[in-house]
């Protein structure tokens, strides 16, 4: 049996120009599209003809409606099978938090071909959008990105924050907006100044950014003053210091 192939894409963190050459040209060559509700999935119709296209919503919002990864995996294989060439359309990059590496699999088990394309990833593009530099020559020679989307000493969380507090380097939090409360009071507890500089930017790479610049110590209340929802990304450590407010 002759099946089709599987490329999954990473779409970059906002607008639709900032996808890489290679992923455009798999979006052009696709008969189906699955796509996440990050990047540049809402804005298909601008930049691509989808009119000879099938195009499949398997958004996971947070804490709102949720495609199940199994059924994203059986939906890709099966249209792969019947003999489709099939993009699987994520925001960022497919492996930093995109569960891509678990498509790849999925599509392994079941005999069929997958590539994937790297994408721009929102954890180092969205600070620099936002004047944030995620290291910057004799002051930070390290940065970790962690995921937020457990709080602090949640018995499934693998991050170690106390960790995290000690390393002097730029800590990046994505999918951490409802727990940025617990999270600022365990690195300050862990030993963080609560005066390092921090920022959090909204929606970046799109129209409708927003960001705004405090202390480690006022970030929570800053973001929920500020109405600020997901997708967002908050850095904290000396770099966001250095952006101007805009």
């Amino acid at each position: 049996m002759s099946y089709g192939e599987v490329t999954l894409v990473g779409g970059g963190p906002g607008d639709w120009d900032l996808l890489t050459v290679r992923g455009l040209r798999a979006l052009e060559a696709a008969d189906v599209i699955l796509t996440d509700h990050l990047g540049p999935a809402s804005q298909l119709e601008e930049f691509l003809d989808i009119s000879r296209k099938e195009i499949i919503d398997v958004s996971k919002l947070p804490y709102g409606k949720q495609v199940a990864q199994e059924r994203i995996n059986e939906l890709t294989v099966q249209h792969a099978q019947a003999g489709r060439r099939v993009v699987r359309l994520k925001g960022g990059d497919p492996y930093v938090f995109g569960r891509g590496f678990e498509e790849l699999a999925a599509c392994a088990a079941a005999g069929v071909s997958c590539t994937v394309v790297p994408g721009v990833t929102s954890a180092i593009s969205v600070p620099a959008a936002a004047g944030i530099p995620v290291t910057q020559r004799g002051m930070t020679h390290a940065f970790a990105v962690v995921s937020g989307h457990l709080p602090p000493g949640h018995p499934s969380s693998l991050v170690d924050w106390e960790a995290l507090a000690r390393t002097g380097g730029t800590i990046v939090v994505v999918m951490g907006v409802r727990n940025v409360a617990a999270i600022c009071s365990a690195l300050i507890a862990a030993g963080l100044d609560a005066a390092t500089p921090a920022a959090v930017i909204q929606e970046g790479e799109t129209a409708a950014q927003r960001a705004f610049y405090c202390e480690l110590c006022e970030l929570a209340d800053v973001m929920a003053s500020n109405a600020v929802a997901a997708p967002a990304v908050y850095v904290i450590g000396e770099v966001a210091g250095l952006a101007q407010p805009r």
